[in-house]
């Protein structure tokens, strides 16, 4: 059986972590080395660091402050933001990153999907996917979900799945900070008609979220931000409730 993977996201803005409320209404959360430090000292399984003006500004990752985080984590580290090439992906690799989340890119260029799992392999390629249920349909949004398109959430990850990406990771933008749970309904929709994992986001208030995400949404894996970086929720004990629920976790 495979265990379930808790993920705390370091959203990354002008060098600082921050966290918002459907995507907007930032305020500060830390420091991200000191918190991808006392992250991966806690147990989280994975740690996500997303530069979420990166796209906005046109601009790369940051490399620099990738390196700083690599250095201090012995766990498996996602870098996104601003990703647009199989170059800027190289350069993350190498500063420490183990896997890639693309996002806006992917949209617009979903060749680099195929590129990216040929060259590094389908376990490296996270694609990212923010939508907002609007009118009863789940549609595709971009650029820290200000940019709507005219995509269908599951018809674009069943497109990405094919094209070779290892994992998708579903940001609901109606739950994003809200605390009111993670998308379920869409999630067990991804999961029954997709092969490989979902990382739910977007709505983490309590331990029965988590809970509930994994038994109603059939995630593979739980991210959420500020519930730890304002140690609302401690990963040790988020862990042993899910164990005792009988869900399958690393401890």
């Amino acid at each position: 059986m495979l265990t379930k993977r808790i993920i705390p996201c370091l959203d990354i803005k002008d060098g600082r972590t921050v966290k918002g409320v459907n995507f907007v209404g930032l305020r500060d959360a830390g420091d991200p080395v000191e918190l991808a430090k006392r992250y991966a000292s806690e147990g989280a399984d994975e740690l996500v660091f997303l530069d979420i003006s990166a796209t906005e500004e046109k601009r790369k990752t940051l490399a620099k402050l990738v390196l700083q985080v690599a250095e201090q984590v012995n766990i498996p580290f996602t870098v996104g933001g601003g990703i647009s090439s199989v170059e800027d992906v190289d350069i993350l690799l190498q500063n420490g990153a183990d896997k890639v989340s693309i996002n806006s890119s992917a949209v617009k260029n979903p060749q680099l999907i195929n590129d990216l799992s040929a060259k590094f392999g389908s376990q490296c390629v996270t694609v990212a996917i923010d939508a907002k249920q609007v009118n009863g349909e789940w549609i595709v949004h971009l650029v820290g979900g200000k940019v709507p398109t005219e995509l269908n959430l599951f018809t674009w990850a069943k497109e990405v799945e094919q094209r070779g990406a290892g994992e998708i990771l579903f940001t609901s933008m109606n739950n994003d900070g809200t605390k009111d749970g993670f998308a379920n309904e869409a999630l067990r929709k991804l999961s029954e008609e997709l092969t490989i994992p979902i990382i739910a986001s977007g709505g983490a208030g309590s331990i029965q979220h988590f809970k509930d995400t994994f038994h109603l949404g059939k995630s593979d894996a739980a991210l959420a931000a500020s519930v730890f970086h304002f140690k609302e929720i401690e990963i040790v004990d988020l862990k042993k409730a899910l164990q005792a629920d009988n869900i399958a976790v690393r401890l």
